[in-house]
């Protein structure tokens, strides 16, 4: 097999597969539905696909595993009329708390159609965290002004309303039954593009929690702009195991497959994580088309390949990789662990999104695979400008960063100075900046956040990017960048380079830098570790560190196995980390 950078870039066919592939689907394609979300629900209702439940945590036991969009959306509009029953009007609010299910799909849409804003809430990560999971909830539901929670049964144990809550109800209780309304009560409310249809709520602190607003027109406008950049169109078959809590599952493989009446293939994340090779199982049976998840699952995907016999991956030309850096090597090992099954290396590609644009941001042609720029490491830390090197250069020195695509229809991008908000000319790097149809209005009742988010009519997202030909390059964000002896040293790197030390949990390394001696910022790392030799791993950690930082770390620590801070979407929390680190409450490995 040909491992050349020339295939696992594969520009030269390109075009080719990207014709034929299209040439294909356009014989067949459906007109993608229009209007507001209200009228996008009743329409895609009569689309013949619907949603095929996948893997044991929720494929059913007894009964069809796939239900039709018509069934789910009879079932949403009684949810919907219950809701009403209830006293809830449009422009309420209502929490959800439940795993992923028919029940959860189908209240969501409910909510929507009722004009009713969902806010679904993250599940508990750990049960160690359990005091921390109650006080984050309770803390998003009173914030976002919710008038009912509805709580699965299976978490109902766990979240006990005090006073000062809103009412708290079986999710059961709104889905249809004997002696509730029917789905003719409902009462369809008028449209209103300034509707909230989702409030979201950002990983972060639990006394100042963000709850980005998504207005009826921000979604229409970013599904629309989506499936556009990726050529999404309604002979998809979309395969899903990411959680609904996360923009990245609701937006992207729940409300564009919803909203469109795509095909979906619906599995739980749970399920994911207990046998990552049933992903590419579910691929292959129901050929899926379209799939994404952060770069860790790709990871976890490549290992279990490798173990993997009589998969059919041919149908895959989008495989999304987002929502935390993109490690190019691990694009490049799940291609060639892929390979061999059918896939084509043009389709999987990393892209941009955040919720504060509902998901999607930037995004590069599909098929055309991963394209990284490499760029001399030092002088992007010393004089932030990206000077491009050759990929045989030393590695240490060299940093290969994803070309992310072009802005979606709709948005626009521009990279500033983080002072002056001067704007900087290509390969400068500096913060992003955006604006368009796509983007939040604000922070839910956070006008200080909001405030403090935009410029001049600019999103600041608080990443550090440069431009190239127009396509987005992201470095880090501005607030993890450790500075030390006047360089921008981005933790990731460091991350990185340590994650692949032997001992070492890949993913689950921290950096980041703490006020040292008058007052210079010195490097602190910490990693989860499963080794016996805890010397020589805290030795190796060291001089990977100073590799590429330039500077000894001032303390390595090593902590137990699945005790790091994450957000509800795994993502790790370095501030959190670095204060359980100046609290001395990190759980070290003796």
């Amino acid at each position: 097999m040909n491992n050349s950078p020339d295939h696992l870039n594969p520009s030269s066919r390109f075009n080719e597969e990207h014709a034929l592939s299209r040439a294909r689907r356009d014989a067949v394609t459906r007109q993608l539905p229009t209007g507001s979300v209200i009228d996008r629900l009743e329409k895609s209702a009569d689309a013949p696909t619907g949603v095929r439940f996948v893997g044991q945590s929720i494929a059913p036991t007894e009964g069809p595993a796939f239900i039709s969009w018509r069934e789910i959306h009879d079932d949403a509009r009684a949810v919907g009329a219950a809701l009403q029953a209830m006293g809830i009007v449009p422009g309420d609010h209502v929490a959800i708390l439940g795993p992923t299910s028919r029940e959860l799909m189908t209240i969501i849409r409910g909510c929507w159609l009722a004009g009713v804003a969902s806010m679904v809430l993250p599940l508990p990560m750990r049960m160690a965290s359990l005091d921390a999971f109650i006080e984050s909830t309770r803390s998003r539901i009173r914030h976002g002004e919710a008038k009912l929670v509805l709580i699965d049964d299976q978490l109902a144990a766990f979240y006990q309303t005090i006073p000062g809550d809103p009412p708290t109800l079986p999710m059961a209780s709104v889905m249809p039954g004997p002696g509730k309304p029917s789905g003719e009560r409902l009462e369809l409310p008028a449209n209103d593009p300034e509707r909230l249809v989702i409030l979201q709520y950002t990983s972060g602190s639990t006394s100042e929690p963000k709850g980005v607003m998504i207005p009826d027109r921000v979604l229409t406008a970013n599904v629309d702009a989506s499936c556009a950049a990726a050529e999404l169109d309604t002979n998809e078959v979309m395969v899903s195991w990411l959680p609904l809590y996360h923009d990245m599952g609701l937006v992207g493989f729940l409300s564009i497959p919803m909203l469109n009446g795509v095909q979906l293939v619906q599995a739980a994340p749970q399920d994911f994580m207990a046998h990552p090779g049933h992903w590419m199982q579910w691929i292959s049976d129901w050929k899926g088309t379209a799939t994404a998840g952060p770069n860790f699952s790709w990871v976890l995907a490549t290992r279990a390949l490798k173990r993997a016999t009589d998969l059919d991956l041919s149908s895959l030309t989008l495989a999304l990789s987002g929502a935390e850096p993109v490690d190019p090597q691990a694009v490049e090992a799940f291609v060639k662990a892929a390979e061999p099954f059918g896939l084509s290396a043009g389709s999987i590609f990393p892209a941009f999104g955040m919720a504060e644009v509902a998901i999607g941001g930037a995004f590069p042609p599909r098929y055309r695979g991963l394209k990284c720029d490499n760029v001399d490491r030092i002088v992007m830390e010393r004089d932030r400008i990206a000077r491009p090197v050759s990929a045989a250069d030393d590695e240490v020195t060299v940093r290969r960063l994803p070309l992310l695509g072009k802005a979606v229809p709709g948005l626009e991008m521009k990279v500033v100075d983080p002072t002056t908000r001067e704007v900087l000319p290509e390969r400068h790097v500096g913060e992003l900046l955006l604006r368009g149809t796509s983007v939040t209005p604000g922070y839910y009742k956070r006008p200080d956040a909001t405030r403090e988010m935009f410029y001049e009519g600019w999103l600041c997202t608080g990443d550090l990017a440069y431009l190239l030909e127009g396509e987005l390059v992201i470095c880090g964000r501005i607030k993890d960048v450790i500075i030390v002896g006047g360089r921008n040293v981005f933790p990731e790197d460091i991350e990185r380079a340590v994650g692949e030390i032997e001992g070492v949990r890949a993913g689950n390394v921290i950096a980041f830098g703490v006020d040292g001696y008058k007052g210079k910022e010195t490097v602190i790392v910490v990693a989860e570790v499963k080794a016996d030799n805890l010397d020589s791993v805290r030795e190796a950690i060291h001089h990977s560190a100073l590799e590429v930082s330039g500077l000894p770390p001032r303390d390595i620590m090593l902590v137990k196995p699945g005790t790091l801070p994450k957000t509800s979407s795994g993502k790790l929390q370095r501030a959190k980390c670095r204060e359980l680190y100046l609290a001395n409450e990190l759980e070290l490995v003796v």
